[in-house]
């Protein structure tokens, strides 16, 4: 049988699914999204320069000082997503509708006894800064290859025999810091065999000569990122404004996915009668997966905005890195599976009834500028624009104070089998000698491998009508954060724990449009958001040697937004 072409070379992405931090998973928990008040949203996000409103303070915090009275308001909005799934000429679709709080808050301004600085501002806001809910579905009609040749790649590059494998009495490879838990899943569901040398087996998956199969894959994330803004700001002169912004930020990410695959002829180890032996029949298997991660960080951000004649106003934001102290759960890692030698169906599970494992790591979210520029004309149109660079290229994980790392276990792991045979002995692997011996450093270098920085242009106008009515449009495109390397298969995604799955995300597109109605200090308005985005979606890495048996999907996400504030100014 000839199968050894179809291993998947899963060498390089080894420290990676050792451990639970993974590229995928940063990016996962810095996503960007156009969230915030009503008038905010529906001038595209374009607000770097014109301040005065709640959403700004999490912007460009010189905002805060343009008010020149007191504020509160709320935000609602219902949010309906939907998503389409196409392979090969297959499709399949989802929809749902979720309700949220985006924007509460308020700001009070202290009058001071100067001409010089009038004013100082102080305030205070819940923004929730993007939100994950995700739902998508889809078929794979005719798989090139199967998820078992890639657990077989991991269990070859991890240098593992049979043994490594086996649970005893005394032994249980879950607990062991040198074997990856997608080989043990793979072996106890018949998912992967060994064959030649026992002392230097070569593993193989189901997927061979004269193997066919379909594929389907359901996916949910939820959660979301909520900032806490305690921002202080003036002006001088009524000519520069200034702001600083404390940002307490929490993130709540979750993800649940399932990959099945029907093949038929697929080599299956059947252990039946005691007699081992592979032998070709149907087989029917499905990966499931849960993750989350959560935790809490803080930033700042410092800003300005220069008003050289009341007709310009130009802006200018930084932002550090949120730093923050997550802790991941992996839980419910399991396969199914199904063959004629069972008689029915099986599993293998990977928490063997003592709950979810636990990572405790420090992250740092990209740092990101932003420059704008706004003109006002006849006091009665606005014009405005933003430009906003991030650093995905600088996400990073570190070490943190307090972790499993500082386990004696871990302190075993350098010594291990598997470190000393599995990534040092990679053919191609990255960063052979300064990333090796650091799976933090490892799981970085990817980093600026899959992602690169992005930049995000924002344009809205707003015209008064009449002074208590206004029309308002905006536009919104964030470039895809992905490197033409990644998308052209040429770099290992690798996986973390069991989790195999994700996405490569495409440019974001929002057109957004709204009214606002204002009688004396009070204020509603209202915004539609639709937003557009491409994504394709992966069951698991492609064999970077051989980017033609890639299973990819291509997802279209959709979204439409009605969003509602209410506020007073007094």
């Amino acid at each position: 049988m000839n199968r050894s072409l179809l291993t998947i070379i899963a060498a390089g992405l080894m420290p990676a699914a050792m451990f639970a931090q993974s590229a995928v998973d940063a990016y996962s928990i810095s996503q960007p999204d156009l969230r915030g008040t009503a008038r905010f949203m529906s001038m595209g996000g374009a607000f770097g320069a014109l301040g005065g409103d709640l959403s700004s303070l999490s912007q460009n915090p010189a905002g805060i000082g343009v008010y020149r009275s007191n504020e509160i308001g709320i935000t609602f909005d219902i949010d309906a997503m939907g998503s389409k799934t196409t392979n090969s000429g297959a499709s399949s679709s989802e929809n749902f509708t979720r309700f949220y709080v985006n924007n509460v808050g308020g700001v009070a301004t202290i009058k001071l006894p100067s001409t010089v600085c009038p004013n100082f501002n102080v305030g205070f806001t819940y923004n929730r800064a993007s939100n994950f809910a995700r739902r998508y579905k889809g078929f794979v009609p005719n798989l090139p290859i199967s998820i078992s040749n890639y657990m077989a790649g991991v269990a070859n590059s991890a240098g593992l025999v049979e043994k490594d494998l086996k649970s005893t009495g005394s032994y249980d490879p879950y607990d062991t810091s040198d074997v990856p838990w997608l080989a043990i899943l793979g072996y106890d569901s018949y998912m992967i065999t060994p064959e030649g040398n026992p002392q230097n087996p070569t593993w193989q998956g189901q997927f061979g000569k004269g193997t066919t199969g379909v594929g389907g894959f359901n996916i949910e994330e939820k959660g979301s990122i909520d900032e806490y803004n305690i921002a202080l700001g003036g002006n001088i002169n009524n000519v520069l404004y200034w702001g600083m912004n404390f940002d307490i930020t929490s993130v709540d990410y979750r993800i649940s996915s399932a990959w099945g695959e029907s093949l038929d002829n697929a080599y299956v180890y059947n252990p039946t009668n005691g007699i081992k032996r592979v032998e070709q029949m149907e087989a029917n298997t499905t990966l499931s997966s849960q993750y989350r991660v959560s935790g809490t960080g803080f930033n700042y951000q410092l800003g300005v905005i220069v008003k050289p004649i009341q007709e310009l106003r130009i802006g200018l934001a930084f932002h550090t890195p949120t730093y923050y102290r997550l802790t991941e759960y992996f839980y419910n890692d399991r396969v199914d599976f199904s063959y004629p030698f069972k008689d029915g169906s099986g599993y293998a599970i990977t928490d063997n009834g003592y709950g979810p494992s636990t990572n405790e790591i420090d992250f740092h979210s990209p740092w990101k500028v932003i420059a704008s520029v706004a003109g006002v004309i006849g006091g009665k149109f606005i014009l405005s624009a933003d430009y906003e660079w991030q650093g995905y290229k600088h996400m990073e994980y570190a070490n943190p104070t307090y972790s499993y790392y500082d386990d004696p276990w871990y302190d075993d792991w350098w010594d291990s089998p598997w470190y000393k045979t599995g990534p040092r002995k990679a053919p191609g692997a990255v960063g052979a000698q300064s990333y090796d011996d650091n799976p933090i450093g490892f799981t970085n270098n990817y980093i600026q491998k899959i992602y690169r920085n992005t930049s995000t242009f924002r344009v809205g106008a707003e015209y008064r009508v009449i002074p208590q009515f206004s029309v308002r449009a905006g536009y919104c495109h964030i470039s895809s954060p992905v490197t033409s390397e990644a998308k052209d298969y040429l770099v290992d995604v690798p996986a973390a724990g069991a989790m195999t799955n994700y996405r490569l995300d495409n440019a974001t597109n929002f057109i957004t449009a709204g009214v606002g109605y204002r009688y004396k200090g009070f204020y509603a308005d209202l915004a539609y958001i639709y937003k557009h985005q491409t994504s394709e979606f992966f069951p698991f890495s492609p064999d970077t040697d051989n980017p033609m048996s890639a299973v990819n999907s291509k997802v279209d996400f959709n979204s439409s937004q009605v969003v509602f504030s209410l506020g007073i100014k007094f």
